[in-house]
């Protein structure tokens, strides 16, 4: 079985991108992130003329996460139990000026696809470490544990992968020295990231397709993906039975190349999936 992982940064306008991309490199699973439109808006139809089924959760906003998958998809969830809604401003906004109805944003959804439950996950940023955005972050990290343990509990292989916004060591990041006082390398976020592995989760760490580091995000400015500036903040975690039958796990950095690209590459992981479960 062949899983992804890629935060497109908007689907409509990546989509003739994510067509050929799925049409070349032929994944069974795909999880997607920064879907930036409405669940029943996501292009569905497309995608279904090479053979895969959808189930998208978003708002129409700057969030928005989905599975596709072409080996069966059941057992949908929108979203995680216990799930924080975001009570600070939202992007753009200077301040909130009348009452709002807090739900939890479209950052995560789950489906059992071809006997393996797949998590699609996008993580709060964080914004600065003082911010109510920070906070919010390391909350839903802390729910998110508990809700991968409930799930582990059911004893379905299991993989959890996304862009969770936060490099797991300074090795995660071109130059920690940037970094120093940001969010993404807080010592508070990655002992997010201890504890979803101390549930039995691991870190599939892809190989590089260039150069030593397997960085999974470039910023579009300052030529950052051309002098390999980059981070590894798209993760792939998975339960120790899908772990043990990894026989490849690459960073596609050629998708990141060309005119008009997300800020981030896929994450492509190969799983001996004959008698998974």
């Amino acid at each position: 079985m062949r899983l992804a992982t890629w935060n497109v940064n908007s689907v409509k306008a990546r989509l003739p991108r994510l067509l050929s991309w799925l049409a070349e490199t032929g994944p069974d699973v795909v999880c997607l992130q920064e879907t930036k439109c409405r669940a029943d808006q996501f292009p569905a139809a497309e995608v279904a003329e090479l053979g895969y089924a959808t189930a998208a959760h978003g708002d129409g906003r700057w969030n928005g996460v989905a599975v596709l998958s072409r080996v069966g998809i059941e057992d949908v969830s929108d979203g995680f139990p216990g799930e924080p809604a975001y009570e600070g401003e939202a992007e753009g906004q200077t301040k909130l000026t009348e009452p709002v109805l807090l739900v939890p944003e479209a950052r995560a959804i789950g489906a059992t696809c071809g006997g393996v439950r797949v998590w699609s996950l996008y993580a709060p940023n964080g914004r600065t470490p003082d911010s109510a955005h920070y906070a919010y972050k390391l909350e839903w990290f802390r729910a998110l544990r508990d809700a991968l343990g409930a799930e582990l509990a059911r004893g379905l292989p299991l993989v959890a992968c996304g862009d969770y916004n936060v490099a797991p060591t300074d090795e995660d990041v071109w130059d920690p020295s940037v970094f120093v006082g940001s969010t993404h390398v807080t010592p508070a976020e990655r002992q997010a990231l201890a504890e979803l592995r101390d549930l039995g989760l691991q870190d599939v760490v892809p190989a590089a397709m260039k150069g030593p580091h397997p960085y999974t995000y470039w910023d579009y400015r300052a030529g950052a993906f051309h002098k390999d500036m980059g981070m590894r903040i798209d993760l792939f975690y998975a339960s120790e039975e899908c772990a043990a039958r990894v026989s490849s796990a690459y960073v596609d950095r050629e998708a990141r190349k060309g005119k008009g690209p997300s800020d981030h590459a896929p994450v492509v992981v190969d799983i001996d999936a004959e008698g998974l479960g």
